[in-house]
């Protein structure tokens, strides 16, 4: 079966970026703008390598068949090249909420318009378009820099969930959660348009890496 119509995914373009659906094709792409730094072998979370983009792919794409991700690549719109990955997932339509997550930067553009603006364009999509109630972010205890990110885009801290996955090398984590819900979203997406208008456009080079999930 494919996905619902009612998780159909667009595209979706701001000023400094487009998050575009992610396809196969998409391999070499992602393998090249996590090269810098091998960030594949972060222990925070888990970003694709030469030996694992494939099934990351795969991963994402049964996801989107499933009715419960919807995966992008980030593409900045001043180099044209892919910069990093995000999804829309844990999509739960009776309760209407979802998660965005699995997503990681190149270090050249965290704390950038990059890192917003994919965020609101996230934000908008589910709010505005989807009217979904509740948006969460899940991200490691460890990742001091994901976790200011999240608080940055206007979330709230809900608490920490211990032993909440069983990461690749072994490690026990324990993940912070936080979240918007559809009553602050106006609020947000205020403070989120201010923020942009103030940041110039940025054009990025691949290195390094932020991530949450």
């Amino acid at each position: 079966m494919g996905a619902s119509p009612e998780l159909t995914q667009p595209v979706l373009a701001g000023k400094a970026v487009e998050l575009v659906p992610l396809v196969r094709e998409h391999s070499p792409d992602l393998v090249a703008a996590a090269s810098d730094g091998e960030l594949w072998k972060m222990t925070s979370t888990v970003i694709p390598g030469p030996d694992t983009v494939d099934e990351y792919i795969a991963s994402a794409l049964a996801g989107l068949q499933a009715g419960t991700v919807m995966p992008y690549v980030i593409v900045s719109s001043a180099t044209g090249l892919v910069c990093g990955s995000t999804r829309l997932w844990k999509i739960d339509r009776k309760n209407r909420k979802l998660e965005i997550g699995h997503t990681w930067l190149s270090r050249s553009v965290q704390r950038s318009e990059i890192n917003t603006e994919a965020k609101y364009l996230l934000l908008a999509h589910a709010f505005d378009v989807m009217e979904w109630v509740r948006v969460q972010f899940t991200t490691d205890e460890l990742n001091d820099k994901s976790r200011a990110a999240i608080l940055r885009i206007g979330a709230k801290q809900e608490g920490i969930i211990r032993n909440e996955r069983i990461m690749p090398d072994g490690r026990k984590r324990n993940s912070v959660r936080f979240s918007i819900i559809d009553c602050e979203w106006p609020d947000v997406r205020t403070m989120l348009r201010r923020k942009m208008s103030r940041k110039p456009v940025f054009a990025a080079k691949h290195a390094g890496a932020q991530s949450h999930s």
